[in-house]
């Protein structure tokens, strides 16, 4: 799975350079959240913004990285999500879990 971490405005941003996060490659981005977290980060923006699909697992992997950085009392919010992405979170109700937003502006300004 193609990732890129990087610092911007003093936040970490994740970008998922991938079109489809699924059974295939969901462990991945499962285990890269997490150690990213075990770093001692606990803030961590995951933009979406090139995923045109997502299955159960990649919701799976999304959603352990959100309880981890919830369990150390940080967030893992997500931006960028493409409309059929946001369907899937809609249609679980995901989105009632995770902070969504359009951008990552949006997102940062709503931290401060």
């Amino acid at each position: 799975m193609k990732l890129k971490l990087e610092k911007i405005d003093e936040m970490n941003v994740l970008q998922v350079q991938e079109e489809r996060i699924d059974a295939h490659n969901s462990a991945e981005l499962k285990e890269s959240i997490l150690q990213f977290l075990e770093q001692g980060e606990n803030r961590l923006f995951v933009q979406l913004s090139q995923v045109r699909f997502i299955d159960s697992s990649g919701l799976g992997a999304l959603l352990s990285g959100y309880k981890n950085a919830v369990n150390r009392s940080g967030k893992l919010v997500l931006c960028n999500v493409q409309p059929q992405v946001l369907a899937m979170f809609e249609l679980t109700r995901l989105n009632r879990v995770f902070e969504i937003y359009s951008d990552l502006n949006e997102a940062f300004a709503a931290q401060n």
